[in-house]
């Protein structure tokens, strides 16, 4: 599954699963550029590390939740190298409470981010991949979406509403050589499952029947594969990555 020619960019790239996802495309021959809001130190770090292993790397700070910024995001990438064929969209945020006491701001929040940041960078990304002619779009979705979760209104409604828009793409942009899909991980170790993790223990791990946390680099494989040639004739599904979480056996 070489990506070698190939150019990409990848949102919340700096950390966790969009770290693994960076540097496992950029392995793979990939020039990769990633977004990132805040974190400027690891920004930085990914991107020195990469590109002292030979790897063409682009490191672009953005707020997702702006159209304006996505924009100049998805232009910088097309001005430094010359095409955009892989996207990936990966930001997220969790802001939890119950429906009862949440606040519109952890509303707004999360929807902002995780639902309307999908289509900013798509809707900026998939100009350049229709002229193109080829494009990979992967969308990050979560179990959440179809596996209830007290506490979690707003971010099961950004990833249900990730799946439903991501299939309507792809049926706009199946002409145009561009497939569109979703990876939904289960329970993977980053920093955003550490409360839920230390809160439950080995709880967890019995209801995945592989018995075992996923990886970032679980996320990353299944990316690689939707983003290679390998995956062409795969468009509008989403792709779960859970251990058999969400498979609802007793195992």
């Amino acid at each position: 599954m070489n990506l070698t020619g190939r150019v990409a960019l990848v949102t919340g790239g700096s950390r966790g699963i969009g770290r693994a996802i960076v540097a496992r495309l950029a392995g793979a021959g990939a020039k990769v550029a990633f977004v990132y809001q805040s974190n400027q130190e690891a920004a930085e770090a990914l991107a020195a590390e990469l590109k002292a292993q030979g790897s063409e790397v682009l490191a672009i700070k953005a707020d997702v939740s702006s159209k304006e910024e996505a924009d100049q995001a998805v232009e910088q990438v097309t001005t430094a190298f010359g095409r955009l064929d892989i996207l990936v969209n990966n930001a997220g945020i969790t802001r939890d409470g119950l429906l009862a006491t949440m606040t519109s701001d952890q509303w707004r929040q999360v929807i902002d981010t995780n639902l309307t940041g999908v289509f900013n960078f798509c809707q900026a990304a998939t100009r350049t991949m229709m002229s193109q002619r080829y494009g990979r779009v992967i969308n990050m979705s979560s179990v959440a979406a179809d596996f209830s979760n007290p506490g979690q209104v707003n971010y099961a409604a950004s990833k249900a509403g990730i799946e439903g828009f991501s299939r309507c793409m792809a049926t706009e942009l199946a002409k145009r050589g561009v497939t569109v899909n979703c990876v939904a991980p289960g329970f993977i170790e980053t920093d955003m499952t550490v409360a839920v993790v230390n809160s439950f223990g080995d709880k967890i791990k019995q209801s995945i029947p592989v018995r075992r946390l996923g990886k970032p680099e679980d996320i990353a494989n299944a990316v690689h594969f939707l983003a290679s040639e390998e995956s062409s004739y795969i468009t509008g599904q989403t792709l779960k990555v859970d251990g058999g979480l969400t498979l609802g056996g007793m195992g």
